[in-house]
């Protein structure tokens, strides 16, 4: 199974707060912040919310 690394690459203020949340259940507090996450519809979905403050490759 494929996993996703994302990282956090602009900050959440300013932000709607069900995007704020879902950064947050996604694992990721600050700037720069880097988490593992596996490749399902899910991750993606939540992925798809945010895709304007994240980056993601596929590891």
């Amino acid at each position: 199974m494929a996993t996703l690394r994302i990282t956090l690459v602009k900050s959440t203020i300013g932000a709607l707060a069900d995007q704020k949340a879902t950064i947050k259940a996604l694992g990721l507090h600050k700037t720069n912040s880097v988490v593992e996450k596996p490749d399902n519809a899910c991750t993606r979905g939540m992925l798809f919310k945010v895709k304007h403050l994240v980056k993601v490759e596929e590891v």
